[in-house]
């Protein structure tokens, strides 16, 4: 049985202020302090999840998750630690013009924010590629490497914990974007058992999916 924890980062710089994109790259933006002490707090029941290892950690390279990861303070439970690029948030481009990323966000809402590709970052879609090729590859290596952990932990972003779920339910494209980021330090658990993955939790939804499917 695999079992995958996915865990959004505390809160960071950008949640509490939209200008900072504008003067601190997006992978380098920090925690904030209460993002820190919310990220302490989860600690204990982020191990209770995990259990008594070994656990595997994949964690986004950005600052603000490896910073999630470090504070979670998992201890001698970890057997690797792999920082891994295609868990990433989603690319919005460089340091981003405040007036453009709000015709940006517009334009992506009239479009739909799976296939609309930003101006100079990535679409939905592109990031749904990229955590395909990543599971594609963990699967894999858990089934081919005897010593990799069973239980997983990654440390991500809350755009990719929702298109890495659609990828393994193989959810429609209505019902990801009619799906909302999970809380900060608020895990899901996928268990993969006997060839059928589930999902412990569903994710918050702003809205029911127009094509009428469902978590």
């Amino acid at each position: 049985m695999v079992r995958i924890i996915l865990l959004r980062h505390a809160e960071s710089l950008g949640n509490v202020d939209e200008l900072a994109y504008c003067r601190i790259p997006d992978h380098a933006l920090p925690l904030t302090a209460r993002g820190e002490e919310q990220a302490r707090a989860a600690g204990p029941g982020v191990r209770e999840l995990l259990g008594a290892g070994p656990v595997a950690v994949y964690v986004s390279p950005y600052v603000r998750t490896q910073r999630t990861l470090e504070l979670l303070d998992l201890g001698d439970i970890v057997a690797r630690t792999v920082a891994e690029p295609r868990l990433r948030e989603q690319d919005w481009g460089n340091l981003q013009d405040p007036v453009e990323q709000e015709i940006q966000k517009l334009k992506r809402h009239e479009f739909g924010h799976f296939f609309y590709r930003l101006a100079h970052g990535e679409s939905g879609a592109d990031v749904d590629d990229r955590v395909a090729a990543f599971l594609a590859e963990v699967k894999e290596r858990v089934r081919e490497d005897a010593t990799h952990p069973e239980t997983l932990l990654l440390v991500t972003h809350g755009l990719t914990m929702r298109l890495l779920c659609r990828r393994v339910f193989s959810w429609s494209i209505d019902l990801f974007e009619s799906l909302s980021n999970p809380n900060q330090v608020e895990p899901r658990i996928l268990t993969l058992h006997n060839g059928t993955w589930s999902l412990d939790r569903p994710f918050p939804q702003w809205r029911p999916s127009p094509d009428g499917t469902t978590q």
